[in-house]
């Protein structure tokens, strides 16, 4: 999409190219376009039209309702913060006393949204002109164009003095191929510019991969992990002012909920540490813990243990085992019924036996292919089963779970 495609959209004919495109079922795209343009749209409007009906229907898991009248691109979309992880954030900055943000690396504007929702006054800059100018549109529609103004411009030009808090979102795609960049150094802007930004503005906060090398988080920084019902999404360096602890793994839920201080949001959990605590190792005992993504990847798997009078089972293994059950956010508890020396004739023949027709397929230290191996187990039966590959004191292993509601 380029600008002149973007202003006729917002046109009244735009909207109305927009609200029938929004009508249509996300089928067959040539059908849709045949559609509208029997209605009397235009060629072109017409596919920006559709273009942005199936990118809309596709943001509402991250946005929710307010998708239906945004602005997007493809990969505008993809790399966007979801709804739910950028207005926690915002509430942590408002409470810190942030007033006024600049958003360096804005995109389409999922943060700056969620932080002018939240009374900031918020400067953002992008070096896109499209995604800026849709950044602006969103603003408008979402009502907080007084409160979110966008520049297009090079992020690292923008005068920080002129804000007390500043949230860097650094591109970590190629432009033109759109392929993942995965080293922090050849970020845009540039990752020194982006660390050196703490020392200019005490609260700062930088969007960075859940897969960032601890070896590259800042002196004095909070490293956060962000995972959303399951899924790790994001994480975040909090510097300065802003950092409280050294790791932290926020665990959210979808879907909103009246908290503790009485303002709308959603569930939130927090596990707090160092990451640098190691848990004791011991056997397979009867209840196993899948810790959540978050709280493995900042490295507080011995903090949830701790909680959970858990141990190891191998010293280079997330998997968390105890004796008795316990609820808890950051981990999924099944019960082990049977532990196996990994053969797949074994295996077969035991489920054979209590008549497992479906699996669920856990790993982590096994080089096996879940779908492999449902393959070759030939399955037959009613029953469930959660199978947990995996390795326990060195040696490859199969757990035959059941999970615990």
């Amino acid at each position: 999409m380029d600008l002149d495609q973007l202003a006729a959209l917002r046109t009244p004919e735009g909207s109305a190219a927009l609200a029938a495109a929004a009508e249509l079922p996300g089928g067959d795209p040539l059908t849709a376009a045949s559609a509208l343009r029997a209605a009397g749209v235009p060629a072109g409007l017409a596919a920006a039209a559709l273009t942005q009906a199936e990118l809309r229907r596709r943001a509402v898991g991250k946005f929710g309702p307010a998708a239906t009248g945004m602005f997007f691109t493809r990969a505008g979309l993809e790399q966007a913060t979801r709804r739910v992880v950028a207005e926690r954030r915002a509430a942590r900055l408002r409470d810190a006393g942030v007033r006024s943000l600049a958003d360096l690396g804005c995109g389409l504007g999922a943060d700056a949204l969620a932080a002018a929702r939240a009374g900031i006054r918020v400067y953002g800059v992008e070096a896109d002109p499209v995604t800026a100018a849709m950044a602006a549109a969103n603003a408008a529609a979402a009502g907080l164009a007084e409160l979110f103004t966008v520049e297009c411009g090079d992020a690292t030009a923008f005068d920080v003095s002129r804000v007390d808090g500043v949230f860097c979102d650094p591109a970590r795609r190629q432009a033109g191929t759109g392929r993942r960049i995965f080293d922090p150094r050849a970020y845009s802007p540039p990752w020194d510019f982006v660390t050196g930004l703490a020392e200019r503005v005490p609260r700062t906060v930088v969007k960075v991969a859940p897969g960032l090398d601890h070896a590259l988080i800042p002196a004095g920084a909070e490293a956060e992990w962000v995972g959303v019902d399951g899924d790790l999404v994001e994480a975040a360096l909090w510097c300065g002012e802003l950092a409280e602890v050294p790791r932290r793994a926020t665990v959210l839920k979808e879907g909103p909920l009246v908290n503790a201080s009485g303002r709308e949001g959603s569930p939130s959990y927090e596990l707090t540490g160092t990451g640098a605590v190691e848990a004791a190792v011991g056997p397979v005992r009867r209840y196993l813990y899948d810790p959540d993504p978050a709280v493995v990847r900042s490295h507080l798997v011995a903090e949830l243990a701790g909680e959970l009078d858990a141990t190891l089972a191998d010293a280079s293994i997330a998997y968390l085992y105890a004796d008795h059950p316990a609820r808890t956010p950051y981990a999924r508890c099944l019960e082990v019924t049977d532990v196996l020396p990994f053969s797949l004739k074994r295996l077969r023949a035991l489920l054979r036996e209590r008549r497992v027709g479906r699996v669920e397929i856990l790993k982590r230290g096994s080089a096996l292919t879940p779908e492999q191996l449902r393959r070759d187990l030939r399955l037959a039966g009613d029953a469930a089963a959660s199978l947990v590959l995996t390795r326990v004191a060195g040696a490859p292993t199969v757990l035959v779970c059941q999970p615990l509601v």
